[in-house]
């Protein structure tokens, strides 16, 4: 199944899971990737956290993902789609930020000048369809 529902979106459902087996389903913001069109197979969403968030320990231990558009309470707006996700560094996760911030001007710049006062950094990672 491809990423073409998130067309539009504002917040999609990243449930990731839990060594037990169990999910965790948590609304995030997301930006796609433009080079490569949502109904591609080798489309790519970006998604960032705070720090070392339970979300990045999940996805470190199992990379398995699934993501649904989903309104910002985590109200789904469309299918879950099977996906994995990899923790990025250096410059793709550099141009992921750079996509997140320009989709989500002028709040995500507010929530980033509030964190300059936290000592926990940033984790951007993408998501693939399986």
């Amino acid at each position: 199944m491809s990423f073409s529902q998130f067309a539009g979106q504002k917040y999609l459902n990243l449930e990731t899971f839990k060594k037990s087996g169990d999910s965790v389903k948590t609304p995030v913001w997301f930006a796609e990737d433009p080079t490569t069109p949502l109904t591609a197979s080798e489309a790519k969403l970006f998604v960032y956290t705070v720090g070392e968030s339970g979300k990045v320990k999940r996805i470190r231990n199992n990379p398995i993902v699934r993501v649904a558009p989903c309104d910002m309470r985590g109200g789904l707006k469309g299918d879950w789609v099977d996906a994995r996700a990899e923790i990025l560094n250096g410059e793709e996760a550099v141009r992921g930020m750079a996509l997140l911030n320009k989709k989500y001007f002028p709040w995500k710049q507010l929530l980033g000048f509030f964190a300059l006062f936290s000592r926990r950094g940033r984790t951007v990672f993408a998501i693939r369809p399986a």
